[in-house]
């Protein structure tokens, strides 16, 4: 099974958002880096994709459109550009993904609730086989409408417990990598 990395917005723009917490800005970098380094030595593509509107730090003209600082560096066998929440609505992923005879997904980036698991969702209905790697997906504190904070680690573990055994397999860096093989 032809499968593709996903690296949904790990990029710069998110820094300049009053909402940027660092707190797990490391982990999330180290495995990251370890989900691109495996799918590169295993000849994996890794398809970039960045979010790009009207939104001050998500313009092309801010300079901020580029990879996150720490990300390892890697030739992208596709660079899309998206202004939604799918990856997979009006980029010319789906097309990419289909010409390339790609059936599996690992799903990784920034945020985990929105732009990583709307296309691990989209994917899915699409007929992709999703594998959905949270400890390589990032988000940050949400407030509720009464005030009260879910913390990230909170979201990402909602995330994950919405997903499993309905929209993707969820897998750490190792078992998505070994999925993969």
């Amino acid at each position: 099974m032809n499968t593709a990395l996903l690296v949904i917005d790990v990029q710069e723009s998110f820094r300049h958002r009053p909402y940027w917490q660092s707190e797990h800005l490391e982990a999330f970098l180290s495995r990251s880096n370890a989900l691109i380094d495996g799918c590169a030595a295993r000849g994996i593509p890794i398809v970039r994709i960045l979010h790009v509107d009207g939104d001050a730090s998500f313009s092309l003209a801010s300079g901020h459109v580029r990879p996150l600082d720490g990300l390892a560096r890697f030739d992208a066998a596709a660079e899309f550009h998206k202004n939604r929440h799918s990856a997979l609505v009006g980029t010319g992923l789906s097309v990419w993904l289909q010409q390339q005879r790609i059936h599996r997904l690992i799903v990784s980036g920034i945020r985990t609730e929105q732009c990583c698991e709307t296309t691990a969702r989209h994917a899915n209905d699409e007929g992709y086989e999703v594998d959905f790697v949270p400890e390589a997906t990032l988000t940050f504190d949400l407030t509720h409408s009464d005030g009260s904070t879910f913390k990230s680690a909170d979201v990402v573990a909602r995330t994950a417990a919405v997903l499993t055994g309905r929209f993707a397999t969820i897998c750490t860096v190792e078992q998505a990598l070994a999925r993969a093989a």
